[in-house]
């Protein structure tokens, strides 16, 4: 996998024999608010324990951070939103609300419970927001990379995380501007690791 034996051996996390790494300790300026940790997500309800953590596997986090540091001389850093998500998780969303295109049906799981995938934006070097098409989990045609309203400034700010992510090898969800996969993801294996040291 891409770069894995340059990742530090303290972001290795071997839990259930699968392992996963801490992105944190991979992009050390990443600003990480894990939404699904706290009720302000699409399905209104907190379905992460509090310390959630951003896991990702290896490559992803090499490819997340190679991403990171063509962003920074532009003045950006990344926060995410969500990364690794847990099969045990993926049902009880599933059971919070079972409609596909909203929620992977985790009979045959999602890119996030593989550590394959990451919901992400822009902020700038001091952590301040920036415009963007849509707020995290809108499923409006407006979060679609192809949509061509809202402002300039939302525009430019979805094309300059865009260019970013695909040109450190992920590929992007074009329903959803903040969702970017590992190619070949679906071939990975789900994982079900939990997110939190105590754990």
């Amino acid at each position: 996998m891409l770069g894995a034996a340059n990742l530090v051996m303290g972001a290795w996390l071997a839990t259930a024999g699968a392992p996963v790494v801490d992105a944190t300790e991979v992009v050390k300026d990443l600003a990480v608010d894990m939404r699904y940790a706290t009720p302000d997500n699409f399905l209104k309800q907190k379905v992460y324990p509090d310390g959630a953590r951003c896991l990702l596997l290896p490559e992803t986090a090499e490819r997340l951070k190679k991403a990171a540091d063509a962003l920074r001389g532009q003045g950006y850093r990344l926060k995410v939103y969500d990364c690794y998500r847990p099969i045990a998780v993926q049902w009880q969303m599933w059971k919070i609300l079972p409609k596909p295109g909203y929620v992977a049906n985790p009979k045959k799981g999602g890119n996030h419970n593989r550590g394959a995938a990451v919901d992400l934006t822009l902020v700038t070097l001091d952590g301040a927001d920036v415009e963007m098409p849509t707020a995290f989990d809108s499923f409006e045609r407006s979060a679609h990379h192809g949509y061509q309203g809202g402002t300039k400034a939302s525009r430019e700010h979805r094309e300059i995380l865009r260019v970013a992510m695909e040109g450190a090898g992920f590929k992007r969800n074009p329903m959803e501007w903040w969702h970017y996969d590992l190619p070949g993801a679906t071939k990975l294996p789900v994982l079900d690791v939990p997110f939190t040291k105590s754990q």
